[in-house]
């Protein structure tokens, strides 16, 4: 069975590219030449070494002794927290910058959720000296500012996305339009693994290092490369394939993936796409959205910015559909203990993010078993929540 895309650009029933005729020559464009890109020596080689000397890779593969204590497992933690910019997200900016330069494009617009993708836009357009444009939910720019003030300092400019619920899904709305408006200057660096085709794809084989190191470091320490669990948390879902990916034909390996189920999955205020939504079409491809009787899209709802979107990449739809990965969910409560629980057993604040992916130990029985969870985050951004919620402030 394949767990990867097809010369069409579907996973099983999932994927493809639904696009307004006017973004076809963009889309195509991408397609048609992103394999041989990326392939080429220069790229990689450049690519590989932005990764070591500029993102800090390969980020440690860490063994959390009182947390492994605590549920009886050996728990490592893949530290994407300590990369450059602070989350996963670089991994991808940084490949989709160097296609974008070898496409002849000199301006980039970008979506941003919990402001991680955005600032790691801005990041690699101060580095290659291209504008930046990033659409962002008002409520996200609220309850993100640090994040920000972070992409206004290295020079992008930061539009509110005023519609809908004013998160993530509008923000993607918005440069969606922008790509229309302006296809020939322009690429648009999506930050996860959704979209038309080849984006899924491409994003998914930038965030691969991080389960390409990760079987690497675990034979280091274990003997073996494998794990009996590998977690990760999951709104379109680019940690998780990135996390995944070198473990999918490796069936030994259950893979958990942990979305958000808000305030519960049946309240309305939810996030948690597999138990909620049915197949359709969102943001230019088919895969599991959360959705009306007539097909309009629920809002979604998480106090994670990340993971506040109505669909999962269709990479992921493909894996649930299959039962390659089990699609668990995590509310905001659970979630937001199981931050605090990390940092005080292991000095680590993680985003609010990758902390639903840690809250589902609490549900796993253990012996001894070897686990890994993606870190995806760090939790600067998101301190006044936790204080917030623990009074601490």
């Amino acid at each position: 069975m394949s767990y990867h895309v097809n010369e069409k650009g579907y996973y099983g029933n999932f994927g493809g590219a639904y696009i307004p005729e006017m973004l076809y020559p963009n889309v195509e464009e991408l397609r048609s030449k992103y394999l041989k890109i990326i392939h080429e020596p220069d790229f990689k080689q450049e690519f590989e070494l932005l990764l070591k000397d500029y993102v800090g890779r390969p980020s440690p593969l860490y063994l959390a002794h009182r947390l492994s204590e605590r549920y009886g497992a050996k728990i490592f933690l893949k530290r994407e927290d300590l990369n450059h910019t602070g989350a996963h997200k670089i991994n991808n900016t940084i490949g989709q910058i160097l296609l974008a330069q070898r496409l002849g494009k000199k301006r980039i617009i970008a979506e941003t959720g919990a402001g991680q993708h955005g600032v790691a836009t801005a990041t690699v357009c101060a580095l290659k000296g291209l504008e930046c444009v990033v659409y962002m939910g008002e409520v996200d720019i609220e309850r993100q500012a640090p994040n920000v003030a972070r992409m206004k300092m290295m020079g992008a400019t930061v539009i509110p996305a005023t519609s809908g619920s004013k998160t993530l899904k509008d923000a993607t709305n918005e440069a969606m339009r922008d790509w229309i408006n302006n296809p020939v200057d322009t690429h648009y660096i999506i930050g996860s693994v959704v979209g038309p085709h080849p984006y899924p794809d491409m994003v998914a084989r930038f965030q691969s290092i991080i389960s390409e190191e990760t079987r690497w470091q675990l034979k280091e320490k274990t003997g073996t490369e494998s794990a009996d669990y590998v977690l990760a948390c999951v709104g379109g879902g680019s940690n998780a394939v990135g996390m995944f990916y070198h473990f999918l034909e490796d069936e030994q390996v259950k893979l958990i993936a942990v979305e958000a189920a808000g305030k519960g999955v049946h309240s309305g205020k939810s996030a948690a796409t597999t138990a909620l939504g049915r197949e359709g079409v969102l943001h230019g491809s088919r895969s599991i959205l959360m959705q009306t009787n007539d097909g309009q899209v629920v809002e979604p709802y998480s106090i994670s910015a990340g993971l506040d979107y109505p669909g999962i990449g269709p990479q992921h739809a493909h894996l649930h559909t299959i039962k390659r990965a089990q699609y668990v969910n995590i509310t905001d409560d659970e979630a937001l203990k199981a931050g605090l629980l990390l940092a005080q057993l292991e000095g680590i604040i993680p985003a609010i993010e990758s902390a639903h992916a840690l809250a589902y130990l609490e549900k796993m029985k253990f012996k001894g078993e070897t686990v890994v969870v993606c870190l995806s985050g760090r939790g600067d951004k998101d301190l006044a929540t936790y204080m917030n919620y623990f009074g601490l402030g």
